[in-house]
């Protein structure tokens, strides 16, 4: 089964690639890897929420943004190489707007993480840090980063 059959199967549509907000481009393939910038959990081109989690965003909903967040990687994969390319998920980082105190960001990226075992099973297990910042750009709750090597 071809990937994007997965997708269907799913029942996941990968949205439109997120805008750029600053001078970067959403992917760009070095060798057998593309790299993903940094992901906002943008939904039809807005952001999903502002705010900390573990403050304003609960760990359930901050677990919410970071699968959003990677199906916008998928989405930016899709653009550059088609996801019926990708080999596997190698690496995930993933950046929490952490609440003063609030140390379950590992918890939160897992959206990300159990999206991405969804949709390629073993070949989505990866590599993977969880870190906690003090603020994201636009006061986004979560940032996803992804490396996926593609053939």
């Amino acid at each position: 089964m071809s990937w994007s059959q997965k997708l269907a199967e799913l029942g996941i549509q990968l949205p439109t690639v997120a805008a750029p907000v600053a001078a970067y481009v959403p992917a760009v393939q070095s060798g057998s890897h593309v790299y993903v910038s940094g992901q906002l959990p943008f939904i039809e081109g807005a952001l999903a929420a502002t705010g900390k989690v573990g403050g304003e965003i609960s760990p359930e909903e901050g677990k919410a943004h970071a699968r959003t967040c990677a199906l916008n990687a998928l989405a930016a994969v899709h653009s550059l190489v088609g996801i019926d390319a990708v080999v596997r998920v190698v690496k995930v980082g993933g950046f929490v707007a952490a609440a003063e105190g609030f140390t379950a960001i590992p918890a939160v990226i897992n959206g990300a993480s159990e999206l991405f075992g969804e949709v390629f099973q073993d070949a989505g297990r990866h590599a993977r840090a969880a870190v906690g910042v003090a603020e994201l750009p636009l006061g986004a709750p979560v940032e996803v980063e992804v490396i996926f090597e593609v053939g």
